[in-house]
C-alpha cells in the first residue's frame, strides 16, 4: 500500500522519520512494517545488481537508507546479484545486452568493496555483504523448475507493467525469469539468516512483492517489504546510468570535484528533498536550512551542505577538502598551486579543458579556452581589468606565457571577470 498519511506528533521513531523524508512510498503494511522497524534489531536487505562497474547516484538512496535502518539498531544484508547480475531485470525498452559472467564477476568485485565504507562490519548488528550466485548457482534447472517455478502462477507475472510493456516486441524467457530468481533470494536470505525485511525503490514494487509473497508461501514469515520513491529531478528525469551522463560513485569513473558540482547545481525545487532524502542531519536541522535557503537562494547553502556531506560520505574528508579547495581557488578565494594535478584537472574538465600542443600568447589562450569570441574581444576584456590567468590580473594584451606559469608543469588556469573560467592542459 501507498502511505500518503503525515507522521503522528512528537518525537520521531525511525518508522517516523523515514515517512518525514517521504522515504516509504509503497509498503506490506504499515503497522506491520512500523512494528519491524521500531521494534528490536532485526535483519534486512537491500540488492544491487552488478550490471555496470559501479553504483550510481540513483542507487545512492539504498545505499543511505540501509545505514540509517543500520544506525537504528538492525542488521544489513547487502546482496550483490552475482546471479540476477547476469540476468538482468526487464527493461520497457528492449531486451537486455547480458555479460559474461567474468565481467559481472569484476563488476561485483567493484561494487562490494564500494558499499563498504557505507555501514559498519562491527558490533552485535555487523552488516554482511551476500551474493545471489551462492545459492543460485547451485541449483539445477529441475531444482529450479520444482522448488521455485511450481509457485509462480504465470498470470500474475504477465500482469507485471515491464513485462506488459515488452508483450508486443517480445521479451525472453531469461528476462521473464528474473523474477522468480530476486524473490527466491527473500527466501534463502530468511532461512539462512532470518532475514525479515526488503526494501527498494518502487521501480521493484513488482519484485519485491513477489519475493514477499514466494516466502510466505514456502512458510517462512512473517516477513515485510517497503519501496523508496524513485529520486528524480523537478523536470521528471530520473538519476541512473541510463539517463544522460551518470554520476557514478565510483571515483575514476566521476571525479569527486564533479560529484560535488552535481549537488552544488541541485535545482532550487529539488534540493529540499535530496536533503531529506540523502543527510543524515536531524529534523530540526534540515528544517532550519529549508527556511534559510528560502530567505537567501543566491547563496545556495542547501546545495552547499548536501553537496559537502555527500562526497564526505561517499569520497571521505581528504577528497571533500581538496574538493572545496579547487572550488574557492578557481574563483580566486585561494591557492591554485596547493591543488593535486587530479582535483585540478578533474575541476579544469567540468569548466572546459582545451588541449593545445603549443601555447599563444595570452589573447590567444583566452579565444582558444571559448572565454571570449576573438582576439579583439579578448583585447578589450584585458583592457578592462577582466581578464585573469592563474588568478592573476593579466595587465597587457602582449602578456604571454613562461614556462613557470604552467601549473604541475602542463595547466593553466583562465578566468573572466568573477565567474567564468576554463583550463587549458599543454600536451607532452
Amino acid at each position: 500500500m501507498t502511505d500518503t498519511s503525515p507522521p503522528p506528533p512528537g518525537r520521531d521513531t525511525l518508522f517516523d522519520d523515514l515517512r518525514w523524508r517521504g522515504l516509504i512510498q509503497d509498503s506490506t503494511g504499515l503497522d506491520e512494517l512500523r512494528a519491524l522497524l521500531d521494534g528490536p534489531g532485526m535483519t534486512f536487505y537491500v540488492g544491487f545488481d552488478p550490471t555496470a562497474p559501479s553504483l550510481h547516484v540513483g542507487n545512492l538512496m539504498q545505499v543511505v537508507t540501509a545505514r540509517r535502518l543500520q544506525l537504528a539498531g538492525h542488521r544489513p544484508l547487502l546482496l550483490v546479484g552475482g546471479a540476477t547480475g547476469q540476468i538482468g531485470d526487464p527493461k520497457e525498452s528492449a531486451e537486455r545486452v547480458l555479460n559474461p559472467p567474468e565481467v559481472v564477476a569484476g563488476w561485483l568485485a567493484r561494487i562490494r568493496d564500494q558499499l563498504a565504507p557505507f555501514v559498519s562490519y562491527q558490533g552485535a548488528n555487523a552488516a554482511r555483504l551476500v551474493n545471489n550466485l551462492d545459492w543460485t548457482g547451485e541449483m539445477s534447472v529441475v531444482e529450479f523448475l520444482r522448488d521455485v517455478g511450481k509457485h509462480f502462477p504465470i498470470n500474475r507475472m504477465l500482469a507485471r507493467e515491464v513485462i506488459r510493456a515488452r508483450l508486443e516486441s517480445g521479451v525472453s524467457f531469461t528476462e521473464f525469469s528474473y523474477q522468480l530468481l530476486q524473490a527466491n533470494d527473500f527466501f534463502e536470505l530468511h532461512r539462512r539468516h532470518g532475514c525479515r525485511l526488503q526494501f527498494g525503490g518502487s521501480d521493484q514494487w513488482g519484485n519485491i512483492t513477489a519475493g514477499v509473497d514466494y516466502t510466505r508461501r514456502r512458510g517462512a514469515g512473517p516477513v515485510e517489504a517497503f519501496t523508496t520513491p524513485l529520486v528524480t529531478r523537478s523536470d521528471g528525469m530520473k538519476f541512473g546510468k541510463t539517463e544522460g551522463e551518470a554520476i557514478w560513485l565510483d571515483s575514476e569513473l566521476t571525479s569527486p570535484y564533479a560529484f560535488y558540482q552535481f549537488w552544488v547545481n541541485a535545482d532550487d525545487r529539488d534540493v529540499a528533498r535530496y536533503l531529506r532524502y540523502f543527510s543524515f542531519r536531524s529534523r530540526a536541522e534540515l528544517e532550519a536550512l529549508e527556511k534559510e535557503a528560502a530567505e537567501r537562494p543566491a547563496a545556495r547553502v542547501a546545495q552547499r551542505a548536501l553537496a559537502e556531506e555527500l562526497t564526505t560520505l561517499v569520497h571521505g574528508e581528504r577528497e571533500m577538502a581538496q574538493v572545496v579547495a579547487a572550488s574557492q581557488a578557481l574563483f580566486g578565494r585561494g591557492s591554485l598551486g596547493e591543488l593535486s594535478p587530479a582535483v585540478l584537472r578533474a575541476a579544469l574538465t567540468e569548466a572546459g579543458l582545451v588541449h593545445l600542443d603549443e601555447l599563444p600568447d595570452v589573447v590567444g589562450l583566452l579565444k582558444e579556452s571559448g572565454l571570449v569570441p576573438s582576439n579583439k574581444e579578448a583585447r578589450r576584456v584585458i583592457a578592462e581589468g577582466g581578464a585573469y590567468l592563474n588568478n592573476n590580473r593579466v595587465m597587457s594584451a602582449e602578456a604571454v606565457v613562461v614556462p613557470d606559469d604552467l601549473l604541475h608543469g602542463r595547466y593553466l588556469v583562465l578566468r573572466r571577470g568573477k565567474r567564468s573560467f576554463a583550463g587549458i592542459e599543454l600536451r607532452r
